[in-house]
């Protein structure tokens, strides 16, 4: 596929859901390609944050190209924070600690990243928040002076299992916490479910291998 068929698709599952056209927006997952692929595959067809989950991958490419808009998507461990000096958002928050070592470092960088938490699943080996800590690590994090702007969610797999309908249920409720907590931003989606989160109301889809293959 491409970033113009994806667009396409994305497009289609908007006017599906009876939503306005660009009110899903995609995150071009890059990690593995180099700034020239990704010149060359995603930025030719526009501007699209770009999200990264590798922490020296993630410096090394928004050093060289600090214009660029970077997202952080990957689990956060304690040394990764000091490379997100140029990311615009973070879609991993799972702890208040990560949240207090972002602010802490920002204070050195003159400004923050936006924040989303990551909401978890019900899948044992997935990352995340499980759901009734939510509210009490949201206070935690807005506590610490970062804008928390949504929820992130990774659906359960459907290669182990899981159904459509289940998939979709899982974006439902996240979008329902998100609502209930006064939260905008919803990053919901790869690129086998993308269509599914876009009607639960995505607001960020993360598609990264359909982009390059």
């Amino acid at each position: 596929m491409s970033v113009p068929a994806v667009l396409e698709g994305l497009r289609a599952a908007e006017r599906a859901a009876g939503r306005p056209e660009g009110s899903a927006r995609l995150v071009a997952v890059t990690k593995g390609h180099t700034l020239a692929e990704i010149e060359a595959r995603v930025l030719a067809h526009g501007a699209f944050p770009l999200g990264e989950s590798r922490g020296q991958e993630l410096r090394d490419k928004s050093a060289e190209r600090p214009d660029l808009e970077w997202h952080f998507i990957g689990p956060l461990q304690r040394n990764k924070v000091k490379y997100l000096n140029r990311v615009g958002l973070v879609h991993t928050i799972e702890a208040a600690w990560q949240a207090e070592a972002i602010a802490q470092a920002a204070q050195g960088w003159g400004h923050a990243p936006d924040v989303l938490l990551q909401l978890h699943n019900g899948e044992a080996q997935k990352h995340g928040i499980p759901a009734p800590e939510l509210p009490a690590t949201l206070r935690a994090v807005q506590a610490t002076g970062l804008r928390v702007r949504g929820l992130m969610v990774i659906a359960p797999d459907a290669e182990a299992g899981a159904d459509q309908a289940g998939i979709l249920r899982v974006f439902q409720d996240t979008a329902a916490r998100a609502h209930d907590l006064g939260l905008s931003d919803l990053s919901m989606g790869m690129s086998a479910d993308y269509p599914l989160a876009v009607q639960a109301g995505a607001t960020l889809i993360r598609v990264g291998r359909s982009l390059f293959t």
